[in-house]
């Protein structure tokens, strides 16, 4: 466990900083996205697609080295802090999966109001953002919710 434990914590955080890290660079991003043109509106698109991937991938790290510190640690599933967290888990990953997506897709209709879509696109980043920084909070805080 000496060498286990640091090296899955370190893992876990890591793989939570490519979970949330890249959906601060989108922001500004957005701006951009707006006065697109065709040509640029794709490469912009394109970014968010690749930061969505990449946050989808490393929240299977976070999963997987997450279960692995319980089991490790011993600490118990009913943990009120740990099934907050799973519940937020849960909701973020439903909601990366249909949240983004088919938003990103409707670009590719002309018929869109492209400052709709990127309004949506801005609001759906920071409700990602705030599920996720919840969890962060509750994986660093560990408050006592029920006995």
């Amino acid at each position: 466990m000496n060498l286990v434990y640091p090296f899955l914590l370190y893992l876990h955080i890591f793989s939570v900083i490519l979970s949330v890290g890249p959906f601060f660079i989108l922001l500004p991003l957005l701006k951009k996205l707006e006065g697109a043109g065709p040509g640029h509106e794709e490469a912009y698109l394109d970014t968010f697609r690749a930061a969505v991937r990449l946050a989808k991938h490393a929240g299977h790290v976070v999963v997987v080295t997450g279960v692995l510190l319980v089991w490790i640690t011993k600490r118990s599933w009913t943990t009120s802090w740990l099934l907050t967290t799973i519940v937020i888990l849960i909701c973020s990953l439903y909601f990366l999966a249909r949240a983004f997506s088919p938003t990103i897709r409707r670009f590719q209709d002309p018929e869109e109001q492209r400052a709709e879509l990127t309004s949506k696109l801005k609001r759906t980043i920071w409700i990602y953002l705030a599920l996720m920084l919840s969890m962060l909070w509750f994986m660093v805080a560990k408050p006592q919710l029920w006995t």
